[in-house]
């Protein structure tokens, strides 16, 4: 039973944190929402395997506050350890702290997450603890008080009485925490938390009555990003200022024996959390250095009194962490920081402007378009100083941001064709990122899943290649272009499919065939290049897909190394995991993306084609969980529907594309996305398709038509933020409806169009493309 003071605290409580939130968060003006209105930072917000019912889980998204392609993303965690990439999942019941660092819908147990932020009362506890096992620092929240938009985090924290709220910068943060009254209020900080690990060695000094500075020292030795197989190494730099003098201050330092282990699974062991629950705590501390370490202030607060604190993080060193936040946050304004947030977020999302469709779509796509600009994020400090793959630091030249985080395998299908329409300068920024990292490394390739410098290897091909393909075919070519160029033959040539013209192996199908689209990528290129004779080379090896298609399987089949196949399993061409990675041979046989009429050749022609893909889709479930056939919640698979614009059905592209977008998105936090959201993948993928254009073959430059979600689409296409002369792209449905989701005619500028796909040149000259729609399938436009 609630006790009469409690209930009448919490009744308080409740009311304040109405009256402080609507302060956070105008009601839009006029009462008209705007695109930023729209953002709900909650879809997708869980890791649940329970909820998914498969070992990927759900979308593994980040609620806290973020910029466009920000360093610094400041928002809740609720776990350490496992495969929570994201460091937080919605059916938690309680809060560990606050981190300035996170990455977005990715397994492989994730990184990041440090500089953990946790204000508290009572006895200092050194350990987060455990969530319904052990105690600790972390606390329950109130899940009704839980707030988050474009810019914005908030949330109660019951165990202390404490509202917290926070708001980002590009490079920095800043936190409000609005305690009850008490004499031993607290702001602590773990230093040593990362989400997958933890930081080997950090560092903490105090500089005056109310700043600290300092660094975290991460590598593959404390885990992380694979649980270091991934081979992340950084230090996260910090400067940090307190609104509130420090006066009763010091650090807890854990005794981390010299032999211990300090992997993931380590970590995450009762005996190490014993270490660190042990810690020694030590008062007036001022300058500490060791392979555990946490900072802490103490204070008296008065009831709602609202202490604030403010950090800049770096990757160079202390002083760019300083300069990042004192240029970027000025004085202790909450709600001037939040307001620039959603400033900075309202600009970006302005680039395409949706009419039609209801409530939660226009949230699920104003949402998914934010989840698409969060990466890759800037890895430089304000005056242009990064850390290089050589160790070294360097500085960016004017025309171009360093950019981290190449989600290469996922990011090639949606994501960068996207980023290539409305962010062609971060498309470039990307492309001469990872031309400028292989030269400071001395390597002869680009990295395939790029981590603050860090070559993982994670997935397969080589989709910078891709990626580079893409923007010079569309004409983004501000980059040393034949830098880049070699780096695309050195990838091939250290991972592709070599002599043999197939790869062997139990992984033999997703790799041959992801090669061989790299192959046509790379001729595409070197064409354009004027390099024919190369071009030729690489298009000859394009067609390697073809030695792993079994005609008396009629699907394609792994070989060993010698050429024999591999035994065929029970399930044939729908088991998992045979010849493939993290799918089976039915969903990544349709991987010929450059090739369509060669795969509809080896499939007996277009028709039995046709039939397949039929029932391909028909075979999948309605909710479109994770599956053996159209599995949208992983990769291989996003351009599939498509492909029935290239049989002569473009009536089931638009019918399916429909389908998966009512079905797969929705605002909702576990049905909000069928899988992991993949650093945007997932997203851009429903952005453009819900525009109706989705490219199949992103390098040849062109787009398929599809149907619409909205009334009209309207992009700005030439990455200028001024008003005047603007130039757009609309794209407009007219009768557009649930029923009637099947284009009828087309007009390109006023005049009949009689093709299903557009070219890329065509979109950025601006323009209308018009399509009516109805009711009734039209495959003869």
């Amino acid at each position: 039973m609630i006790s009469q003071n409690r209930q009448i605290w919490i009744a308080q409580l409740v009311i304040l944190f109405m009256i402080s939130f609507a302060a956070c968060s105008p009601p839009p003006k006029n009462g008209k929402k705007t695109a930023v209105d729209y953002v709900n930072p909650f879809i997708g917000a869980s890791t649940s395997v329970g909820a998914a019912g498969v070992y990927h889980g759900l979308g593994k998204t980040i609620p806290g506050a973020t910029t466009p392609f920000g360093m610094v993303q400041v928002g809740p965690n609720t776990i350490t350890g496992g495969d929570n990439g994201s460091g937080y999942s919605y059916e938690h019941t309680s809060i560990e702290g606050f981190a300035f660092t996170q990455m977005s819908g990715i397994g492989w147990f994730g990184d990041l997450g440090n500089f953990l932020v946790m204000p508290t009362v009572g006895p200092l506890k050194t350990a987060a603890g455990k969530e319904g096992k052990t105690p600790g620092y972390r606390s329950s929240y109130d899940k009704e008080s839980e707030q988050a938009s474009a810019g914005y985090y908030g949330v109660n924290l019951t165990d202390y009485h404490i509202k917290a709220e926070m708001t980002a910068a590009p490079h920095s943060g800043m936190l409000r925490f609005t305690f009850p009254e008490n004499e031993q209020s607290r702001i602590q900080i773990d230093l040593a938390r990362r989400v997958g690990g933890t930081a080997i060695e950090q560092e903490v000094r105090v500089l005056d009555d109310h700043s600290i500075s300092g660094w975290m020292r991460c590598t593959p030795e404390g885990g992380g990003w694979g649980n270091g197989d991934g081979q992340a190494d950084y230090t996260v730099y910090f400067y940090a200022e307190f609104s509130k003098p420090l006066k009763d201050f010091g650090v807890w330092r854990a005794a981390i024996p010299d032999t211990a282990h300090r992997k993931r699974e380590n970590v995450e062991a009762d005996y190490y959390q014993q270490w660190v629950a042990d810690a020694t705590i030590e008062a007036g501390i001022k300058d500490a250095k060791g392979k555990h370490l946490g900072f802490f202030t103490s204070f008296e607060t008065e009831g709602q009194e609202q202490v604030l604190m403010k950090a800049g993080i770096s990757f160079v060193d202390e002083a760019g962490a300083k300069q990042n936040v004192n240029t970027e946050i000025k004085g202790w304004d909450f709600e001037e920081a939040h307001e620039h947030a959603r400033h900075l977020w309202s600009e970006a999302l302005n680039k395409m402007q949706i009419a039609g469709g209801t409530e939660e779509e226009k949230t699920v796509f104003y949402t998914a378009l934010y989840r698409t600009m969060l990466d890759p994020r800037s890895l430089q400090d304000l005056d242009g100083r990064y850390p290089g793959g050589d160790g070294k630091i360097h500085k960016a030249n004017k025309d171009h941001i360093r950019r981290t985080i190449f989600s290469g395998w996922d990011v090639f299908r949606s994501q960068m064709p996207l980023q290539s329409l409305i962010n062609p300068q971060v498309v470039s920024d990307l492309i001469q990122s990872l031309t400028n990292l292989a030269d400071e490394k001395g390597k002869n390739y680009f990295e395939r899943w790029e981590l603050l410098n860090a070559y993982s290897g994670c997935m397969i091909g080589n989709p910078a290649v891709n990626v580079l393909s893409e923007a010079y075919t569309k004409g983004i070519r501000n980059y040393d272009v034949e830098r880049a160029y070699q780096l695309a033959v050195g990838s091939l040539e250290k991972f592709g499919n070599g002599t043999d013209l197939y790869t062997a192996g139990n992984q033999g199908v997703s790799l041959t065939l992801e090669y061989s689209y790299n192959d046509w990528c790379l001729g595409k290129l070197a064409e354009q290049l004027g390099k024919q004779t190369e071009a030729d080379k690489f298009f000859k090896r394009s067609l390697a897909y073809q030695k792993l298609f079994d005609k008396e399987k009629a699907w394609f089949r792994p070989k060993d190394g010698r050429g024999n196949w591999l035994p065929w399993p029970a399930n044939g061409r729908e088991e998992q995991w045979y010849g493939t990675i993290e799918c089976n041979p039915y969903q990544q046989g349709w991987f010929v993306p450059h090739d369509i009429s060669g795969l509809a050749g080896l499939m007996g022609g277009k028709e039995k084609m046709l039939i397949d893909l039929e029932s391909f889709f028909e075979r999948t479930p309605a909710d479109f969980s994770w599956n053996d056939f159209y599995n949208h919640a992983n990769e291989p698979v996003h351009h599939v529907a498509f492909l029935f614009n290239k049989l002569g059905k473009p009536s089931l592209t638009q019918k399916w594309t429909r389908q998966i977008c009512e079905q797969a998105y929705r605002n909702a936090v576990e049905k909000g996305l069928v899988g992991n959201e993949d650093v945007g993948q997932m997203s851009a993928w429903y952005v453009l398709a819900s525009s109706g254009i989705h490219p199949i073959a992103a390098a040849d430059g062109t787009y398929e038509i599809t149907s619409p979600v909205f009334d009209s689409i309207r992009i700005r296409v030439d990455n200028r933020s001024g008003k005047d002369g603007e130039k757009h792209f609309t794209i407009v449905a007219h009768h557009n409806s649930p029923k009637n989701r099947y284009i009828q005619s087309i007009q390109l500028n006023g005049k009949p169009y009689h093709r299903s796909y557009i070219s890329h040149e065509e979109i950025m000259k601006g323009g209308d493309l018009v399509l009516e729609m109805g009711d009734t399938p039209q495959d003869n436009i």
